[in-house]
């Protein structure tokens, strides 16, 4: 079908330029006595017939041209094509009010000149403004569009606050996709482009390691997209101006005044400091652990030494860190130890005890 509205487009060039063509090239060489110079239909067949045989050699690769930019342009997201056009159109809207005005200036230079400078300098700062800025004109029509209320704009900042972006380690994690199907996390999980792609690199990379942890990523990401009722997006976009990926999901968590989803402590600072909403995964784990208090008694098993001397290393059955103080004997063996003290961050909680036996002796 392309290669016929190619051949037919080639058509309609050769028959327009040969009515004008084709009798100014015949005069230009003094070529008379041709009985069809004058009429207009003779010189319109003519010339569709020499572009159609062009179209013998060119239709291949203008096709090929065609497809290609019919595949980058797909490509594109929609917003960027949507601000792109609009700077566009802009910038020659200016460029032809400046050139209008020009036109008092009763010089023959910029009569001819100006107009063709004007249109590309303008078309081209419009579309590369419209392009680069799309992210926060985005936000301003999000953010202002139909405030008019102040119930309105309580209602917005609530819809804003529903969704929900998930960063690179929340996804690998995959704990998300557990809280998703319990209903503990409402409103709109919003998965970033630049997420996706980081992902897959991870999928992709030569490390046995990182390799599953990326692919362990996707599956997640596939479960929550087809097995749980919660809504998924995908946010198409990029902040090309900003290489690490924290920052692009800090400046996107900004612009849509959504929540942002992580287990990493050093984004979850980040965050605070610039007043970004930020859940982050393991203080709510944290949170609905059992609470431990000092002289609590528990039973555990001393696996492996610790960092200090004559320390001993077990876990709670919730993966909870247990340091036994002179426990390095212990090792291998389920004692009971009483809790000396418990220190809890947003990395993690740290349970610090000594064996009842000692304790018993003392």
């Amino acid at each position: 079908m392309l290669r016929r509205i190619v051949q037919a487009c080639f058509l309609i060039i050769g028959g327009t330029l040969g009515i004008f063509l084709i009798p100014e090239l015949l005069n230009l060489l003094k070529v008379e006595g041709v009985p069809f110079i004058n009429n207009s239909y003779s010189t319109a067949i003519l010339g569709a017939i020499i572009f159609y045989l062009i179209t013998f050699w060119a239709v291949e690769y203008v096709t090929d041209f065609i497809k290609w930019l019919e595949d980058s342009l797909i490509k594109i997201p929609v917003t960027d094509v949507i601000f792109g056009s609009f700077g566009l159109i802009f910038g020659l809207i200016v460029a032809f009010l400046i050139g209008f005005a020009l036109n008092a200036v009763q010089v023959p230079v910029v009569h001819t000149v100006s107009p063709i400078l004007l249109t590309l300098l303008f078309g081209y700062l419009g579309f590369q403004v419209g392009f680069k800025k799309r992210d926060e004109l985005l936000g301003l029509f999000t953010n202002r569009m139909g405030k008019k209320k102040t119930g309105e704009e309580e209602a917005d900042k609530q819809s804003g606050k529903s969704l929900k972006i998930l960063d690179t380690s929340v996804i690998i994690d995959g704990r998300i996709a557990d809280i998703c199907q319990t209903g503990f996390l409402q409103g709109t999980i919003v998965i970033p482009q630049f997420v996706l792609e980081e992902l897959q690199h991870i999928a992709d990379s030569s490390d046995v390691l990182k390799r599953n942890r990326g692919r362990r990523g996707l599956d997640i990401l596939n479960r929550i997209q087809k097995e749980l009722s919660i809504k998924v997006d995908i946010y198409e976009g990029d902040f090309e101006d900003i290489q690490e990926v924290d920052s692009k999901l800090v400046k996107l968590a900004k612009i849509t005044g959504g929540m942002l989803v992580t287990n990493d402590f050093n984004l979850n600072k980040v965050c605070e400091l610039q007043n970004v909403f930020v859940l982050n995964i393991n203080d709510l784990a944290n949170a609905v652990k059992p609470v431990v208090l000092p002289g609590e008694e528990l039973a555990v098993q001393v696996i492996k030494d610790g960092k200090e001397y004559h320390q001993g290393v077990a876990y709670l059955d919730d993966g909870t860190m247990i340091v036994v103080e002179e426990g390095r004997e212990f090792i291998g063996k389920r004692i009971e130890v009483v809790v000396t003290s418990v220190l809890q961050t947003s990395a993690g909680r740290m349970i610090f005890a000594k064996p009842k036996l000692l304790e018993k002796a003392l």
